[in-house]
């Protein structure tokens, strides 16, 4: 019922159409939903496909920012996806991005910090804070977008028993290569991160971004609002050409998120995270 009536009230340019469900001449329910052709962004990474033509990180880059929209629309219409993953998100033939599945999607009433329930998604990508402590929040949705960024930027498998028992988990795997100055050894090689200059000062941005959308501590992550601004400018830098020194986003136009975050990346924006104009000192919370 969730993938019928939640759908039904929404309507993003990069949320997939569900156009009427029937049970008629059958006994199951069929849903039809508008036809996206281009398969998902799983089938481009890892699949036939991926051998075939790489997504490039212009394509991989409106990727971020179209399902941040589409995400940033949901938590605006109190829904919590609760399954975003690179094969919940399938492209048409320009390459823009459908976000589908809404089979575990959530109401998030606005009066309430949480929603109790069982912890339900895909291995790799739910928090263990939602894990331990069976508490839904928006933030949740913020912990599954951060490891969406880390598969674009490394087109590495989501769990992987063959890596260390410590990086078996991708996002486990990304912290540790940020917080050592190893992001190079994350990064997808075709993308080229060593070879252009500025490719490599997004992708450090966008693995920031994602650093932050994996904390721990729920509180710690940014709203998805937040995300999307920090995406708009990476964005912008992107289509203009202008790229910045390192990371030097003028002092002026920057506001923390937290006074004191429990733990930061060597490529840190500042001493915090941070974003432009979007967000005040005590923006802790969503």
């Amino acid at each position: 019922m969730n993938e019928i009536e939640i759908p039904a009230h929404l309507r993003h340019p990069n949320l997939i159409s569900l156009y009427y469900c029937t049970s008629r001449h059958c006994h199951e329910l069929l849903l039809v939903y508008e036809c996206i052709p281009n398969g998902t962004v799983a089938d481009h990474l890892h699949d036939d496909q991926a051998k075939l033509d790489s997504l490039s990180w212009t394509t991989r880059m409106s990727t971020t920012f179209e399902t941040a929209s589409s995400l940033a629309y949901l938590h605006a219409s109190d829904v919590i996806h609760r399954n975003v993953k690179i094969s919940n998100i399938l492209l048409d033939n320009s390459f823009c991005i459908k976000v589908a599945n809404f089979g575990l999607s959530r109401l998030f009433p606005t009066d309430v910090t949480h929603v109790s329930t069982t912890p339900q998604g895909t291995p790799g990508y739910v928090d263990l804070e939602y894990y331990e402590c069976y508490q839904l929040t928006d933030k949740s949705a913020i912990y599954n977008f951060g490891v969406v960024l880390i598969k674009l930027i490394s087109s590495k498998p989501t769990v992987d028993i063959t890596r260390h028992r410590h990086k078996i988990n991708l996002s486990n795997m990304a912290i540790n290569k940020i917080q050592n100055h190893e992001l190079h050894e994350l990064v997808d090689p075709c993308l080229g991160f060593i070879s252009d200059y500025k490719v490599t000062k997004m992708i450090k941005v966008v693995a920031e971004l994602a650093f932050q959308c994996l904390q721990n501590e729920s509180d710690m992550r940014p709203s998805m609002k937040e995300v999307l601004e920090v995406l708009k400018e990476i964005s912008s830098v992107s289509y203009d050409g202008k790229v910045t020194d390192e990371m030097d986003i003028p002092a002026d136009d920057v506001v923390l998120l937290k006074s004191d975050p429990p733990m930061l990346s060597p490529n840190s924006l500042r001493q915090n995270w941070v974003s432009r104009g979007c967000i005040t000192s005590n923006a802790g919370g969503s």
